[in-house]
């Protein structure tokens, strides 16, 4: 696999202070740049930016569901390398995040195995976080 190009993802949140409390502490991000309406993270080498948006009145997110599971949509995240992955977890269940979906293995056995969870933001932006034990499984088919 060749070397990854971090990526830029901007998401929208209705209370800066609170998200921003998570992001830094919850999960740990290095904080950067900042202003009165949005902050700039690094999530595991890779820019994230929170931008204040009005809260609007959203029903509960679209789901899809796969391995029998209902996947929040939209979401995003990051793949780690198992041992962060492992680590990560066990982190954020020590601090008491409540899980859309506890970490468990995806597709065991299969093409594509992957340990995954999902758990919401303070403004209910959708966190997946994977793993592959081997990373050239990424986008076997």
């Amino acid at each position: 696999m060749s070397e990854i190009t971090p990526f830029h993802i901007a998401i929208p949140v209705h209370n800066l202070d609170e998200c921003r409390t998570f992001y830094r502490e919850v999960l740990q991000c290095e904080e950067g740049r900042s202003s009165d309406h949005w902050v700039d993270f690094n999530l595991f080498g890779h820019q994230l930016v929170i931008h204040y948006k009005p809260k609007e009145n959203k029903k509960q997110p679209h789901t899809n569901a796969v391995d029998g599971k209902e996947v929040p949509v939209p979401h995003y995240g990051v793949v780690l390398p198992w041992e962060v992955f492992e680590s990560f977890s066990k982190r954020l269940k020590d601090k008491g995040v409540h899980f859309v979906i506890e970490p468990y293995i995806r597709f065991k056995g299969e093409v594509g195995e992957q340990a995954t969870m999902f758990f919401l933001d303070p403004a209910g932006n959708a966190l997946e976080f994977k793993s592959f034990r081997d990373m050239d499984q990424l986008f076997a088919k």
